[in-house]
């Protein structure tokens, strides 16, 4: 399955995406974050092109451990500029070994040079659950076949 099949089946809205502009000060996306319980946000441009990808872990590891000094930070201060992406086309496969090799939990979704999304490990995990559970349903509802006892044993 491909990543814009998963997202429809998911109910992805792309209105929802929430993004932070490289000038926008660290506390801003730290509010925003907490605010939509978020770990990473895409770093975009505002034609929407993404330039990095902002993380929990960016916020801790570059503002938290220099003195605790974020209060005049801004985004391009900390964030991560070398990101992996995934594009609407990519199978689901693609998006798990991306994340797998780069040691990332978030992965943003690009169509063309646009960020429209960003999957995390635990949407995931969450689809690929819902699509086991459906599975696991339809088997319960085929019918059983019946084993014969009418073996031949091979020798």
């Amino acid at each position: 399955m491909n990543i814009k099949d998963m997202l429809k089946v998911s109910g992805f809205k792309p209105h929802a995406l929430i993004t932070v502009t490289p000038e926008e000060l660290v506390s801003a996306s730290i509010k925003k974050m907490s605010e939509r319980n978020k770990g990473a946000l895409p770093v975009c441009n505002e034609a929407g092109e993404l330039m990095g990808i902002v993380t929990e872990r960016d916020i801790i590891r570059k503002c938290f451990t220099h003195e605790g000094n974020f209060e005049n930070k801004v985004i391009k201060d900390i964030m991560t500029e070398k990101v992996a992406i995934a594009g609407l086309d990519d199978d689901l496969d693609y998006a798990i070994k991306t994340m797998k090799k780069e040691k990332i939990r978030h992965l943003p979704v690009a169509d063309g040079k646009r960020v429209v999304g960003i999957l995390s490990m635990r949407d995931i995990m969450g689809f690929q659950y819902e699509e086991a559970s459906i599975k696991i349903k339809y088997m319960q509802m085929l019918p059983k076949r019946s084993v014969s006892s009418d073996r031949s044993t091979v020798l």
